[in-house]
Parts: C-alpha cells; sequence; structure tokens
C-alpha cells in the first residue's frame, strides 16, 4: 500500500512520542499490506474497525486512534488524522467518514 501522508505520522510522533514505535509498525504493516477489503486489513491488524468510509486503527494500546480512507483498487491509504483517544471521542472526524 502507498501510504498518504506519512508526515502526519511523525507530526503524531513528535508531539506524543510514546506513540511513535506503534505508528512505524503500522506503517511498516500497512506498507508492505495488499489490502483488497476489510477483513485482509483485520487479518493484518487485529485493532481495526470500519467506521463509514473509513477504517479506524487502535495504536499504542489504544491510546492512539488512527483514522484513515483506504482506497483499496489503488492500493492507497489515506491518513486523515492521528489522535488522542479523548479527541477520537470529541467525534469531530466524522464528517470526513461519512458518518
Amino acid at each position: 500500500m502507498r501510504i498518504i501522508s506519512r508526515k502526519r505520522l511523525r507530526q503524531a510522533s513528535e508531539k506524543h512520542s510514546e506513540w511513535e514505535a506503534s505508528l512505524n509498525i503500522w506503517y511498516k504493516v500497512a506498507r508492505h499490506a495488499k489490502w483488497k477489503n476489510f477483513a485482509e486489513v483485520r487479518q493484518s491488524w487485529s485493532n481495526s474497525d470500519p467506521v463509514g468510509t473509513c477504517v479506524v486503527f487502535d495504536i499504542a494500546n489504544n491510546r492512539c486512534r488512527l483514522i484513515t480512507y483506504i482506497a483499496y483498487r489503488t492500493q492507497k491509504v489515506f491518513i486523515l488524522y492521528v489522535l488522542t483517544h479523548a479527541d477520537y471521542d470529541k467525534g469531530g472526524w466524522k464528517n470526513a467518514c461519512g458518518c
């Protein structure tokens, strides 16, 4: 998969250094994946859920939520948000996912 944009992962890691290792692991898993559907995503990263048109990944023991849009046909993962659990619960990200 092509990850767009890794910059958001780096920015989140700078702000929350405790997430860095987990975000790097997710990046390596996603970059080497060839997901065709959500079932394959779940096989690679069990702590993931479909939400509207997005896929939400639980990162760093659920302290971080990674909200993505996955274009399976073109093999691209668009990183929309990297949020704390508290910011995720506010729900502002849901508009991007058609919720």
